[in-house]
C-alpha cells in the first residue's frame, strides 16, 4: 500500500496554488481597463479609497496584541535578522536591478521592482507556510507583526532616499501623507484595543473580507487613473517577461540567502524556516495602499511588480513548504539570555 501511495504521489504531483485572490485582482485590472472611473466617479473613487486605506490600517492595529509583540522581543535576533532581509538586503538587490535598464526594464518598471524591494514582509502567509514546514510559528508572527509596524514608517523613508523624484508624485509631502493616513489611524487602533480588541478577534473572518475589499478599491483606483492618463501605453509583453524573469531571480536569491544564511548564524531548524518564509516576501495588502499614496497617477505601474512578485511568491513557497515538512525532525532550539540559539533537549517546543 505504501509503495502504491508514493506511486500515485509522483503520478500527481501537487500543483502550485493559484491564490482565488489574486484572480479578483485581476479581475479589478480588467473592470479598471474597461469601465476606468472618470471625472466625478474618479474622484469620490479616490476619497473612498484613502477612506478604506486608513480604515485598513486602523484594523492592522486593533488587532495587533501588544503582549505579544513584547514577548517576541526576547528572539531578538531572528526579528533583527528578518528585518535585515526585508529591509536591506532586498533593498539592496533592488539597487542592483538598475543595471538592466533598458535592456530588460524601463525606469517605470525599475521603479515599481525598486519599491516593491521596500515593502514590509507579509504575515498570514507567512505564518501559514511557517506552520506547513513545521517551523517556528510565534516567531513568524511576531517577525510579521514587527515588519509591518516598522515598515509603516521605513518603507516611505527608504523610498524618499532611493526613489526620489523619481516615484511620479513623491515628495517629502508623501511621507507626511503616509504618517497621517496609515501611522495615525494603527497607533489609533492600538489604543482602543482595550475596548474593541475582542470584537476584532470574533468577527476576523468578516474583517478580512473588509481588509481585502479595500485592496481591491485602491486597485480599481490606481489603475482607473493609469489608463486615464494612458500609462500602461509604456508597457510591452517583451518589458513584462524581462520583469516575470527578474523578479524569479531576485526571489530565489532572497529565499537561499535567507536560509543559509540562517543556518551560517547557528539558528535551529525551525527558526530557520521562519526566517526563510518572513525574510523573503513581500505584503501585498502593506505596499498597495503605500503605493496609491507614494506614486499618484503613476501607482498602477509601481504596483504591477508587486502583484507579479506576490503571486510568485506563494506558488513557489508552497512547494517549499511542503517539501521542508517532510524534513528529518531536528532537536528543539532555546534562545538564551543573549538572544542566540542553542540546542535544547527534546523537540516541539517553540519559543519567538
Amino acid at each position: 500500500m505504501s509503495k502504491w501511495s508514493t506511486v500515485k504521489r509522483l503520478r500527481r504531483p501537487s500543483r502550485p496554488p493559484i491564490d482565488p485572490y489574486i484572480l479578483l485582482l485581476l479581475g479589478t485590472v480588467g473592470l479598471a481597463a474597461l469601465l476606468p472611473a472618470r471625472g466625478t466617479g474618479a474622484d469620490l473613487a479616490s476619497g473612498a479609497s484613502t477612506a478604506a486605506i486608513a480604515f485598513l490600517f486602523f484594523l492592522y492595529g486593533a488587532r495587533l496584541s501588544t503582549r505579544e509583540a513584547l514577548d517576541g522581543l526576547r528572539h531578538w535576533r531572528l526579528h533583527v535578522t528578518v528585518l535585515a532581509c526585508t529591509f536591506v538586503v532586498f533593498p539592496v538587490l533592488g539597487l542592483a536591478t538598475r543595471g538592466l535598464v533598458p535592456v530588460l526594464l524601463t525606469d517605470p518598471l525599475h521603479q515599481g521592482l525598486l519599491f516593491l524591494t521596500l515593502v514590509p514582509s507579509t504575515i498570514q502567509s507567512s505564518i501559514a507556510f511557517t506552520s506547513i514546514a513545521r517551523g517556528n510559528v510565534p516567531a513568524a508572527i511576531c517577525a510579521g507583526s514587527f515588519s509591518s509596524l516598522v515598515g509603516i514608517v521605513v518603507t516611505p523613508l527608504l523610498a524618499a532616499a532611493l526613489l526620489g523624484n523619481g516615484a511620479g508624485g513623491f515628495s517629502a509631502g508623501s511621507v507626511v501623507r503616509i504618517v497621517l493616513q496609515l501611522l495615525v489611524p494603527f497607533v489609533a487602533g492600538q489604543l482602543l484595543r482595550r475596548w474593541i480588541g475582542s470584537f476584532v478577534s470574533r468577527h476576523r473572518r468578516a474583517l478580512g473580507l473588509v481588509d481585502r475589499g479595500a485592496i481591491l478599491l485602491v486597485v480599481y483606483t490606481a489603475f482607473s487613473e493609469g489608463m486615464v492618463r494612458g500609462v500602461w501605453h509604456q508597457v510591452s509583453p517583451a518589458r513584462l517577461g524581462g520583469l516575470l524573469a527578474v523578479e524569479a531571480v531576485l526571489l530565489a536569491v532572497m529565499l537561499l540567502l535567507t536560509w543559509y544564511g540562517a543556518k551560517a548564524l547557528r539558528f535551529g531548524r525551525e527558526d530557520r524556516i521562519a526566517i526563510q518564509f518572513a525574510g523573503s516576501k513581500k505584503s501585498l495588502a502593506a505596499g498597495l495602499p503605500m503605493a496609491s499614496v507614494l506614486f499618484g497617477a503613476q501607482a498602477s505601474l509601481a504596483v504591477l511588480p508587486l502583484m507579479l512578485f506576490h503571486q510568485m511568491q506563494l506558488m513557489v513557497c508552497a512547494v517549499i513548504a511542503k517539501r521542508r515538512s517532510r524534513d528529518p525532525v531536528e532537536e528543539a532550539t532555546v534562545p538564551d539570555r543573549a538572544g542566540r540559539s542553542r540546542t535544547g533537549a527534546g523537540t516541539g517546543t517553540r519559543y519567538g
